[in-house]
């Protein structure tokens, strides 16, 4: 079995999509399941609206092989009602799809209420981050003055959680905490240090010297920043919204709005290394991935 994956790469701090099928990219080939061409694969994986001119394409010139669609979103919950990606995101679904695979059971059910027609085939896999760049620490974190927050975002759209950041921005005791941002971000903050976009790698140093991670986007069907953080043995604190309840499986760790926050922050802070749960591992997801490919062409 061959997989091509019809996405183009980029090597440079970007968004979740690109970071996850890069992984997967890995692991196929360390599977021996790559595809280095479109003309040697029998499975074809596209994701959300991206590269359809291909897709359209390669389902004219390649009529035997499977196509497998990665599908997110909806983008209109966490975007604004009149993206149009989601309708690209459904016709495609409908028109080259053989099989469909969620992000998040949430993301799923969310997609199907807004119009998705079902495929007969799909199924639902969590995306997990490259093992290699994003693990915990090796040693003990030293004890500080200050606890270490940190929160991250590719996006500098609103529903990202910017407004809830920059409450925190002017209301956290820094006194007792120390905060970090990477990504893109709308806003000047005064007390949180933003890092700007950063490398994988530099990314995960980082996180492995933070102690707690907070994200507080809206409707994020399955957030790579949130899993990334997991991976690199973080607290994770989450907004009880989208798919992170199918991340952070401990509701401990999960708060509605800033006065909710506030007291699990503090005891989360008195709880260190107390971690919601773990993620998921890369060989892990791989194997659901090929398994699921070995249904479709059975």
């Amino acid at each position: 079995m061959k997989i091509f994956i019809v996405f183009e790469l980029l090597d440079q701090p970007t968004g979740g999509g690109n970071q996850f099928l890069k992984m997967l990219k890995k692991q196929f080939a360390l599977q021996g399941a790559l595809a280095d061409s479109p003309d040697s694969a029998d499975i074809f994986l596209f994701n959300s609206h991206h590269f359809l001119k291909n897709v359209s394409s390669y389902k004219k010139s390649f009529s035997s092989a499977k196509f497998v669609h990665r599908i997110d979103g909806p983008m209109r919950l966490y975007n604004d009602l009149s993206d149009a990606r989601d309708q690209q995101v459904y016709f495609a679904n409908e028109t080259f799809a053989d099989a469909t695979i969620y992000q998040s059971e949430w993301s799923k059910n969310k997609n199907l209420e807004m119009g998705l027609e079902p495929n007969k085939i799909h199924t639902t896999i969590q995306n997990c981050a490259d093992d290699s760049i994003f693990f915990p620490p090796q040693e003990p974190k030293p004890k500080r003055e200050k606890i270490k927050l940190f929160s991250s975002s590719w996006s500098n759209h609103p529903k990202k959680g910017f407004d809830f950041y920059r409450h925190l921005d002017q209301n956290l005791d820094f006194n007792k905490y120390e905060y970090f941002f990477a990504g893109r971000s709308p806003i000047n903050f005064k007390n949180i240090k933003n890092l700007g976009p950063l490398e994988s790698e530099d990314l995960a140093s980082k996180l492995r010297r933070s102690d707690i991670f907070v994200t507080a986007s809206q409707n994020d069907p399955c957030s790579n920043s949130l899993i990334e953080a997991l991976s690199c043995g973080l607290t994770c604190m989450a907004l009880n919204s989208g798919g992170h309840p199918e991340i952070v499986k401990n509701n401990d760790f999960l708060f509605e709005n800033e006065s909710d926050f506030l007291k699990i922050l503090e005891k989360a802070s008195s709880h260190l290394g107390t971690k919601a749960t773990t993620a998921k591992e890369p060989k892990e997801v791989t194997r659901e991935y090929l398994d699921f490919f070995g249904r479709i062409l059975t």
